[in-house]
């Protein structure tokens, strides 16, 4: 199977999923035309381009949705600002690119390749944070002090300027000491001292989380490996320091959000997951390691439990995270009313909190380029910030928080669906063959297993009396097709 016909499956998938997998020509005129009548200028706009901003992702990533510079203050304290892309300024709401946008709700990122939610004129381009280009951003400002508590936020626009685009893989190795200093710290005066500094800030912020009760995991996704323009291997995609380092970051910077909105008493758009649907089966899952949880869901008791077995059982922790993971179920968006201020109070009151991150009031705003629920929320603080109306009203958003968690579900079937095609490809002629795995679902509709090499999923369609998620089994492939993304094993 060559690339061409993983993107048809791609495509077929796209369609009936409810997904746009092209740009009608009026949203690429559109998007051109933005180019030549440049970005919203309205308002009050910082000039912050002297900062030594920077970005940290992924070696290929072209649409640049954050960048990031800190300062040390007295006491132990830190300053934090995050600029993120302000794509509201060339995305005019109702408009032909904002309908795609609304419609697929998020970029899709599949083994065949990424369909954006924007024109790449706009998210690779325009909108996007690129080294060396002037951009308008709407910046987070925090102080965070030593303990990682945010004690003080606020919200602004601001004109910025990308000093280094550095590497998820090149930043960690250099944090870890097995690899030299990025090329741009030789180059970008402050840029070294930036990047350690943002990492003892990421510790702390991430600690301050733990204490409350958010889970160590480790999971590790499938990345599609080619060769000479063919598929060769689906090898996981592991975490790392500087992935840990960006995450901390945005999760502290989608919290200041959530408030700055609760204190303008604005609606808006939030992110949760409520207490884990299946609290019971993580219970024995801990109590088949000897560790015995509380009855009622307790973030706490998780979280000592998962630090132990990552100590305990280092080479096993990822698919103890993936079974955990799992087992929480998945994330939502939903819509917070406005609320005064006076009633709101420091965490809100909306009870929207997010188990796993163990933050209340969480809103995504971090990356409006393929989040269409990060554009509401970014037109949402301008208009604040303006002293304007709210653009939508608590039941608008009410249908985008509905919709979006729906198209987020449908992308992800999608990207699964495309994967599973090209692991399906990869193993044609591996029938017969026993894999250790872990069980990854087990309902009504069927029960599925994850293989680690190479990494896909597929269903067990004889043998899985029994099984339930988070159990290893060892699995014999007894066939696949590519085309129709079948992988189905029995229990060995």
């Amino acid at each position: 199977m060559d690339t061409i016909n993983l993107h048809r499956i791609a495509v077929e998938a796209m369609h009936s999923r409810g997904l746009l997998p092209a740009f009608a020509p009026q949203t690429l005129q559109e998007a051109e035309a933005a180019r030549r009548t440049g970005p919203e200028r309205n308002g009050t706009i910082h000039d912050l381009r002297h900062l030594t901003w920077f970005s940290i992702d992924n070696d290929d990533t072209r649409d640049l949705d954050q960048l990031s510079v800190a300062e040390p203050l007295a006491a132990g304290s830190t300053r934090l600002r995050v600029a993120v892309a302000d794509v509201d300024a060339m995305v005019r709401p109702g408009g032909a690119v904002d309908g795609h946008a609304a419609v697929n709700t998020t970029s899709v990122y599949t083994a065949a390749g990424v369909f954006p939610m924007l024109p790449e004129v706009l998210s690779t381009d325009l909108t996007s944070l690129h080294e060396g280009q002037e951009r308008l951003a709407v910046v987070v400002d925090m102080q965070v002090e030593a303990d990682g508590t945010v004690s003080e936020s606020t919200i602004y626009r601001a004109a910025v300027l990308n000093r280094a685009k550095l590497t998820y893989d090149a930043v960690s190795a250099w944090l870890d000491d097995v690899g030299p200093p990025p090329s741009q710290t030789a180059s970008v005066q402050g840029l070294e001292d930036q990047v350690r500094l943002h990492d003892a800030l990421a510790s702390q912020l991430r600690q301050w989380r733990q204490t409350r009760g958010a889970l160590n995991v480790n999971t590790v996704s499938a990345r599609p490996v080619f060769k000479d323009g063919q598929l060769t291997d689906l090898r996981p995609d592991e975490k790392n320091r500087a992935k840990d380092l960006i995450a901390d970051l945005m999760i502290a910077a989608n919290g200041a959000t959530a408030r700055f909105l609760v204190d303008m008493g604005f609606p808006s758009l939030r992110r949760f997951l409520q207490a884990p649907r299946r609290w019971d089966r993580i219970v024995a899952l801990a109590a088949s390691h000897g560790v015995q949880l509380p009855a009622a869901p307790d973030a706490l008791a998780l979280d000592r439990f998962l630090c132990a077995r990552r100590l305990v059982d280092p080479a096993g922790f990822a698919d103890l995270s993936l079974a955990v993971v799992k087992m929480l179920g998945s994330g939502e968006y939903a819509a917070a009313p406005a609320t005064s201020p006076s009633a709101a109070g420091a965490a809100g009151t909306t009870g929207l909190g997010h188990f796993g991150l163990a933050v209340n009031d969480y809103a995504h705003s971090t990356a409006p380029n393929r989040r269409f629920p990060d554009l509401v929320t970014q037109r949402l603080l301008k208009a604040a910030l303006a002293g304007e109306v709210p653009p939508y009203s608590a039941e608008q958003l009410t249908g985008i928080a509905r919709h979006c968690t729906l198209q987020e579900d449908n992308a992800s079937k999608v990207e699964r669906q495309v994967l599973k095609a090209a692991g399906a490809w990869l193993l044609q002629g591996r029938i017969g063959e026993v894999f250790g795995a872990i069980v990854t679902g087990a309902a009504a509709k069927g029960t599925y297993v994850r293989i680690s090499s190479p990494m896909l999923e597929g269903r067990v369609v004889r043998g899985f009396e029994g099984l339930d998620v988070g159990d290893t089994v060892r699995v014999r492939l007894v066939a696949v097709d590519a085309e129709k993304s079948f992988i189905d094993f029995e229990r060995a």
